[in-house]
């Protein structure tokens, strides 16, 4: 009884064997195995010829790895005050060359959830067609949009108007107002004043607030203690493409604005460029993204549109299922164990 090493086990087993009657003994399957021999290959189709003797060194090796489910893990749904959604972004209306064009993107990102300002110019275009016509009222929630303002007295105006005209179209949109209170033209980045004042009485009004703010987190504390279902800070300036300028502030206010409540939703708005912006926005813990010039604006709007639909789900994925810490040295992916033995060591 000829002894064999196995993969750097002493093996015994009865005499005469062959490679096939060692697999065979060992209960495998040579289609899924390769084997050599004292280091030499022996091909599938040799196995039954080459005889195994005394003090040989078998390698039987497989492949190792792993698989994916075929549908990602469920998530819980998005909720902004009443207002529960699957997809966590949501899109805008304007810079489109076509109301058509805008459906069709619409579509592809998959958003329940777009937004629209409450002015002439934005309802009916030089055609005569109007915005609505093309907005499918019964899947998307319409999410009224103060954009523009520079005072909180014409944000709450606009937000009574906005309130006003969905009541009559039936849409749930009529309880909630995304609020902007511009300071000034150039960097429409928001007014703290204004915006906090704003807040205070949409809240008092009865409106579900979704508040466009700067990364202070002071403010962001501040308009949450206000009563702002969510408080939505910029990434950048809006409509600059510069994604997250500001990560460390974006987290302190992630920080302050979830402290005892994990489930407060925090949206980014605006200063997204690309799919990647979405990605990094969506890891570093935001609940969700608002864009509109990131789509609109592209080369093709419409591949760009699937694209921030991907990028916000594997964000949000890559948030739950937590980064790898960031290491200086090599840290081998491959197991070591079951390694075929080397002759050399490093």
């Amino acid at each position: 009884m000829p002894k064999i090493t196995v993969n750097d086990e002493p093996r015994t087993f009865p005499d005469p064997l062959t490679v096939a009657d060692l697999l065979s003994h060992l209960g495998k399957d040579a289609n899924k195995l390769a084997v050599e021999v004292n280091r030499d290959l022996v091909p599938r189709l040799d196995h039954a010829a080459r005889a195994l003797k005394e003090g040989d060194a078998v390698e039987i090796v497989t492949l190792v790895g792993g698989g994916a489910a075929l549908d990602p893990p469920l998530d819980k749904p998005l909720k902004v005050g009443k207002f529960v959604f699957k997809s966590r972004l949501f899109t805008g209306t304007g810079k489109y060359p076509s109301y058509g064009l805008m459906q069709q993107c619409m579509d592809a990102s998959g958003c329940e959830v777009t937004t629209v300002a409450v002015r002439r110019e934005r309802l009916i275009d030089k055609d005569g067609k109007s915005i609505l016509d093309f907005l499918d009222l019964k899947r998307l929630t319409i999410l009224p949009n103060t954009a523009g303002c520079f005072s909180a007295d014409d944000a709450i105006r606009h937000a009574r108007l906005a309130r006003e005209l969905l009541t009559n179209l039936e849409n749930p949109g009529a309880d909630w107002v995304k609020l902007e209170c511009l300071a000034d033209k150039r960097t429409l980045l928001p007014d703290p004043i204004d915006t906090l004042k704003a807040t205070e009485q949409l809240v008092k009004d009865g409106f579900t607030v979704l508040v466009y703010t700067s990364d202070d987190p002071v403010l962001a504390k501040r308009l949450k203690e206000a009563g702002a279902a969510s408080v939505m800070p910029a990434g950048s300036p809006i409509g600059s493409g510069q994604g997250v300028l500001n990560p460390n502030n974006i987290r302190i206010c992630l920080e302050y604005l979830k402290e005892n409540d994990p489930d407060y939703p925090v949206i980014v708005d605006a200063g997204v460029g690309t799919a990647s912006d979405v990605s990094a926005a969506m890891e570093l813990g935001f609940d969700g993204v608002l864009l509109n010039t990131a789509i609109a604006s592209a080369r093709d709007p419409l591949r760009m549109a699937w694209a921030m639909r991907y990028a916000t789900d594997a964000g949000r994925l890559a948030y739950l299922a937590g980064r790898i810490p960031k290491r200086l040295y090599a840290n081998a992916s491959s197991p070591t164990e079951g390694m075929i033995a080397s002759s050399e060591s490093k």
